[in-house]
């Protein structure tokens, strides 16, 4: 008789695949060091995941996909491009705050194996910027906002949002605040952002 794969087992895997592939990277990772992480014996973890790297796709994809689909969805929503600029910058500053693991755990395993976001595009909430840049190409036309490239636009965008959560170490360094004071911060950063955005753009 077939075993039964258990829904709260696996999240127990991936929870603790998750920490163990944060602090360690998908290199350092032991399969018995997650299992027993997960409170599981590594017979049971293999039968879950048969291979390291499976689980390390498993869990890529759900951290991915916990951002990904809000993200595309206020990219290609019928707002104003200033109400896009808003919603983007405070939805993805209120998302990371919550779950602060993510970027950097993206960034790092992106740059150890570049070829695996193929894979991830191929899921269909990977975020598409086709309307964004219609949009953007659309205003600069009528003279609503300065001559910009609208794939500059989205960089200028993601890189403000997404620097102060993977530099945060450097930056608390520089400007000498604890964990409480950077926090709040961040929280002033979701108006800080696009207010700075939508100023540089405008006529």
């Amino acid at each position: 008789m077939a075993k039964h794969k258990d829904n709260k087992t696996e999240e127990q895997i991936l929870e603790a695949a998750q920490k163990i592939f944060q602090s360690k990277g998908m290199d350092g990772a032991r399969m018995q060091e997650i299992a027993d992480k997960a409170s599981i014996n590594k017979a049971m973890l293999h039968y879950y995941y048969r291979s390291k790297q499976l689980l390390f796709e498993a869990v890529f994809k759900k951290a991915f996909s916990l951002l990904a689909p809000q993200l595309n969805a206020i990219l290609n929503d019928d707002s104003s491009l200033e109400d896009k600029i808003k919603k983007f910058t405070h939805n993805y500053i209120s998302f990371i705050i919550k779950h602060p693991y993510l970027p950097n755990f993206i960034i790092q395993e992106l740059n150890r194996n570049p070829k695996f976001i193929e894979k991830i595009k191929k899921n269909v909430a990977f975020p598409n910027i086709d309307k964004f840049k219609l949009q953007v190409k659309n205003e600069v036309k009528t003279g609503n906002i300065v001559p910009i490239n609208a794939e500059q636009l989205f960089i200028n965008i993601l890189s403000l949002n997404i620097f102060p959560f993977v530099a945060s170490p450097l930056i608390k360094a520089f400007i000498n605040v604890d964990d409480k004071a950077y926090k709040m911060l961040l929280e002033a950063r979701k108006k800080e952002v696009s207010d700075f955005i939508i100023n540089a753009i405008k006529k």
